[in-house]
């Protein structure tokens, strides 16, 4: 698909899916696991990654299955992203349903690679290895959901 800045002359609900799914930056945070405090409906972030994603890559090992082998994949669209509590701030489909744009850093924008400071924390650990006791011990107290 050539980068044709369709961001700027379209409604998301009228993106291809091609558009769409340009939009991702695969920083992976909407992949973390995150936990709800049950009282007053508060989000915390962990370390913990969702067995599917490819931490090398960036991406889903199952995407196209995501939502099947993992029920709680929530897939994302142009009528629930503003719905969603726990989006990170600096998810592009977040930013663009905010702003109707795309930020300076955003690889169709710039050109170059996601900048790290987007990306999952570096100590970032599969489920695999956390039993769902321990993930209270894992959650990121200073995360601050961006």
């Amino acid at each position: 698909m050539k980068n044709n800045k369709f961001w700027q002359n379209k409604k998301p609900q009228d993106y291809t899916t091609e558009e769409w799914e340009s939009i991702c930056t695969h920083c992976g945070k909407c992949c973390l696991i995150k936990l709800q405090d049950e009282e007053n409906d508060e989000v915390f972030y962990t370390n913990v990654i969702c067995k599917y994603f490819d931490c090398e890559k960036h991406l889903c090992s199952e995407y196209s299955q995501r939502c099947t082998l993992v029920p709680e994949c929530l897939k994302l669209n142009p009528q629930n992203i503003n719905q969603i509590p726990w989006i990170p701030e600096t998810c592009a489909y977040y930013i663009l349903a905010q702003t109707g744009s795309l930020p300076a850093w955003h690889p169709l924008v710039s050109g170059k690679p996601l900048p790290a400071e987007f990306k999952i924390p570096q100590n970032t650990i599969s489920e695999n290895l956390v039993s769902e006791e321990e993930l209270e011990d894992h959650i990121l107290e200073d995360y601050d959901n961006e």
